[in-house]
């Protein structure tokens, strides 16, 4: 059986009319009629009673119908359903983002966007540092990554775009020498104690803070390692150091806690948007066009 047949059969059942089925199906009426006949032998029941004045159905028939209705119903949405998502309307689409990212109103507003043209997409967010992210990129578990990048370098089979800068900030107590200052350089910076992340977290920073200092002629002295920057705030609050931290950071506010302006130019980080190579799905391809249109005033 074919889903023509119970096309054909649908009108036919629905018009209670050869001619007027025909002619609803763009078929000839002959043709139509030798179809139902096929039907009919195929299933082995009678489907409709026929006279020269009217066609009714029979209770066969009746109960064929109900059936057919719901199996071209099926077809239609399955047709629909496949249709939208190779448009990137339906699925799940999984997203990283670094710790700082909810800071910005680039995550929120990309979300948000996002989620208002394609209500039929599940995200599922993760949060990681970029190295874990290219990592999930690589080995599929991860469709997009928002990274933070210090050279335009990424892993083979990876391509990023760049998105935003965000400029790195020195955090410090409120009772600091440097708290009012409008901006300091690293040179200012050389007796001080740090509060870092530990070097194999999966963050630059560390690497970033030991090449500004480096550059300034002198080598950071890390008295405190904290895994979170919320946490690394907290001990610049209780005077325990100053630490170095991306801007979007700013809006962690507390009494104790001072953000400066760093003078050198380079004292920022890169923000982009990664994802595989290879990549062909619409669930992507139509996350990078919203994140692209927050990134250029669009949405």
């Amino acid at each position: 059986m074919e889903l023509r047949h119970l096309r054909y059969f649908v009108a036919v059942a629905e018009e209670l009319n050869f001619t007027r089925a025909a002619a609803r199906l763009h078929i000839g009426q002959p043709p139509l009629s030798i179809q139902i006949r096929a039907l009919e032998e195929e299933i082995g029941a009678r489907l409709f009673d026929r006279n020269q004045r009217r066609v009714s159905l029979t209770l066969a028939g009746e109960r064929l119908l109900l059936h057919a209705r719901g199996v071209l119903s099926a077809v239609e949405a399955a047709v629909i359903d496949t249709q939208r998502a190779a448009r990137g309307e339906l699925g799940e689409l999984r997203v990283g983002f670094t710790s700082s990212l909810p800071f910005t109103d680039l995550l929120p507003d990309a979300l948000q966007a996002y989620r208002r043209r394609y209500p039929g997409v599940r995200l599922q967010l993760r949060e990681m540092f970029t190295p874990r992210q290219f990592e999930a990129i690589a080995g599929g578990e991860l469709d997009v990554g928002f990274v933070r990048l210090q050279t335009d370098a990424a892993p083979r089979g990876i391509v990023v775009r760049e998105i935003a800068r965000n400029p790195l900030r020195l955090v410090v107590n409120a009772a600091h020498r440097l708290a009012g200052a409008a901006s300091v350089s690293f040179r200012d910076l050389v007796d001080e104690d740090f509060v870092s992340f530990p070097p194999d977290l999966g963050t630059d920073l560390p690497e970033v803070l030991r090449r500004l200092c480096l550059e300034a002629g002198f080598e950071p002295r890390i008295v405190q390692t904290a895994r979170e920057a919320t946490t690394q705030i907290g001990l610049v609050a209780a005077g325990l150091g100053v630490a170095l931290l991306p801007a979007p950071l700013e809006s962690v506010r507390m009494p104790r806690v001072r953000y400066v302006p760093l003078q050198e130019a380079d004292a920022q980080f890169r923000m982009a948007i990664a994802v595989a190579a290879q990549s062909t799905s619409p669930l992507v391809a139509g996350f990078l066009e919203s994140v692209e249109r927050i990134r250029d005033g669009a949405a």
